[in-house]
C-alpha cells in the first residue's frame, strides 16, 4: 500500500482540480452580474436565468452522466467532459450576446460538468479501499469544491475589475487543460462494458422532470398561475420517471437509476444533507452578491473580496476535515456544520439594517464557510460509503445530482425572492436570507434522523 500511495495522491490532484473548477463555474459568475448585464445588454434576471440553467443542466445530467461511465469508462468520461467544458468555457469568453453566453456556459460547461464529476466520485470510492484513506480523499475533493465555490467571487471579482469578466471564462479553460495533462495519471480500475444497458426514457424523463420544476420556481415572479402549472408538470414528471423505473425493474431490465438506492435511510438522510448544504452556499452568494452590486452599487472586486471570509472558513475547516472525521461521528460534524452555517445566516440577515458598511457581512459569511467546510466531507463519505462498486455510478450520478440540484434550487428559489422584489431591497433580501434558513432548518432535521453511529463510521474509527 505504500507503494502505490504516492501514486494514488497524483491521481487525486486532477480530480480534485476538476472538482475546483467546476464549483468554482457555479459561483464566480455572481460577482459579474452587473458587467455582464451592461456589456450583452442583459438584466440582472437575465444573468440570474444564465446562472441557474449552468446549476440545472449539471443537475438534470449527472445520473445519466453517472451511468454512462459503465458503458464508456470513467477515465474517458473523465476527459470527454473535459473537452465539452473547455469548448464552452472559449464560446462564454467571446459570446456577443446572453443567448451564447447560455449556450457556452449554461449548456456546454453543464453537459461537460455532467460528464466529468461522477467519474471523479467514482474512480475515488474505487482506487481508495480503507474508509480512512478515502475519508481523507473526499476530504482534499468536497474541501476543493468548497474552496471553489467560495472563491469564485474572490477571483472572479479581480479578473473582472482588472481585466474583463471575459477573461474568467479563459481561466477556466486554462485549469481544464491543466487538468488533462495531470489526468494522463490516472487508472480506471474496471475496463468499460458497452453491452451495458442504457435506459435513454429514463434519462428524458428524469432530466425534463428537473428542468420543468426549477423553471416553475424562475416563474414565481412573473406568472404564478404558469409558475404553479410548471411545479405541477414538473412533478409529474418526475413521478413518471419512478414509474418507469419500477417497471423496467420488474421485467428484469436495467433502469437508470436502481430503486436499492433508496433503501439505504442513512443515504438517504445523506443526500438531503448534501442538497441543503449546496443550496444554502449558492443562495447565499447569489443573493449577498447580487444585493452588494445592485443595491449597494459594489463592483466586483469589492463584492469578491468581501466573500473572502466565506472562502478562508471553508479551506480552514476542509484542511481539518480528515482530522476531524477520525476523532468525531460523520453524524456530529454534520449536525455542528447546520447550526455554525444556520447561525451565519442569521447574522446576514440581521445586520442588513443596522450596518451600511459591507464589511459586516463578513462574519456571517466566514461562519457560513466554517459550517460547511465542516460537514461536506463526511455528508459525501456517508452516502458513497453506504454501496457496493456495482452501484458506485449509479450513487455517484445521484449524489452529485442532488448536490448540484440544492445549488439549482438555491439560486432560482432565493434570487427569484430577491430579484422579484430589488425596488423594495431591504425586504426582499431578508425574505431570501430567511428562506435559505428555513431550508437549513430541513437539513439539521435530516441529520438529527440520523443514527449516532454507522457501520462506515465505525470501520474508520476502528482502522
Amino acid at each position: 500500500m505504500r507503494t502505490e500511495a504516492p501514486s494514488l495522491r497524483r491521481m487525486l490532484i486532477p480530480l480534485a482540480l476538476a472538482q475546483f473548477i467546476c464549483s468554482f463555474a457555479g459561483s464566480n459568475m455572481n460577482v459579474m452580474i452587473n458587467d455582464i448585464s451592461h456589456d450583452l445588454n442583459t438584466t440582472v434576471e437575465g444573468v440570474q436565468v444564465a446562472i441557474t440553467l449552468f446549476l440545472l443542466v449539471m443537475a438534470a445530467l449527472m445520473i445519466p452522466g453517472g451511468k454512462l461511465t459503465d458503458r464508456w469508462g470513467r477515465k474517458r468520461c473523465f476527459k470527454l467532459g473535459l473537452s465539452i467544458y473547455a469548448v464552452g468555457a472559449l464560446l462564454s469568453a467571446v459570446s456577443p450576446n446572453l443567448a451564447v453566453l447560455i449556450l457556452g456556459n449554461s449548456i456546454l460547461e453543464g453537459v461537460g460538468t455532467a460528464l466529468l464529476i461522477p467519474p471523479v466520485y467514482i474512480l475515488t470510492t474505487m482506487l481508495f479501499h480503507d474508509l480512512k484513506s478515502r475519508a481523507q480523499a473526499f476530504g482534499v475533493i468536497s474541501g476543493m469544491g468548497g474552496v471553489g465555490a467560495a472563491t469564485g467571487p474572490l477571483i472572479g471579482g479581480l479578473i473582472t475589475t482588472a481585466i474583463s469578466w471575459r477573461v474568467s471564462f479563459l481561466f477556466q479553460a486554462v485549469v481544464v487543460a491543466i487538468i488533462v495533462v495531470l489526468s494522463r495519471s490516472i487508472r480506471d480500475p474496471l475496463p468499460p462494458d458497452p453491452s451495458r444497458p442504457f435506459d435513454i426514457v429514463g434519462a428524458i424523463l428524469s432530466a425534463t422532470g428537473l428542468v420543468v420544476l426549477v423553471m416553475g420556481i424562475l416563474a414565481a415572479d412573473k406568472n404564478v398561475a404558469i409558475a404553479v402549472l410548471l411545479l405541477a408538470l414538473g412533478a409529474s414528471v418526475i413521478g413518471g420517471f419512478f414509474v418507469w423505473v419500477r417497471a423496467r425493474e420488474s421485467r428484469g431490465m436495467e433502469p437508470l437509476l436502481s430503486t436499492k438506492l433508496f433503501h439505504n435511510r442513512i443515504s438517504n438522510l445523506g443526500l438531503v444533507t448534501q442538497n441543503v448544504q449546496w443550496l444554502m452556499l449558492m443562495g447565499t452568494s447569489f443573493v449577498v452578491s447580487a444585493y452588494l452590486q445592485v443595491i449597494r452599487g459594489y463592483n466586483a472586486i469589492q463584492t469578491g473580496v468581501i466573500f473572502t471570509a466565506a472562502t478562508l472558513g471553508i479551506l480552514a475547516s476542509s484542511l481539518v476535515a480528515g482530522r476531524l472525521a477520525k476523532r468525531f461521528q460523520q453524524r456530529a460534524l454534520i449536525l455542528t456544520g447546520f447550526v455554525t452555517t444556520i447561525a451565519g445566516v442569521a447574522f446576514l440577515l440581521a445586520i442588513v439594517k443596522h450596518s451600511p458598511s459591507a464589511w459586516s457581512f463578513a462574519p456571517g459569511l466566514l461562519l457560513i464557510g466554517l459550517g460547511l467546510g465542516v460537514m461536506l466531507t463526511p455528508s459525501v463519505n456517508m452516502v458513497q460509503s453506504a454501496f457496493p462498486e456495482t452501484l458506485q455510478g449509479e450513487i455517484s450520478g445521484l449524489s452529485r445530482s442532488v448536490s448540484n440540484l440544492g445549488s439549482c434550487l438555491g439560486t432560482a428559489i432565493a434570487g427569484t425572492i430577491l430579484v422579484s422584489g430589488l425596488t423594495t431591497p431591504t425586504k426582499s433580501y431578508a425574505l431570501a436570507m430567511i428562506a435559505v434558513a428555513i431550508i437549513g432548518l430541513v437539513g439539521l432535521g435530516a441529520t438529527v434522523l440520523l443514527p449516532k453511529q454507522n457501520p462506515a463510521q465505525a470501520s474508520l474509527e476502528s482502522a
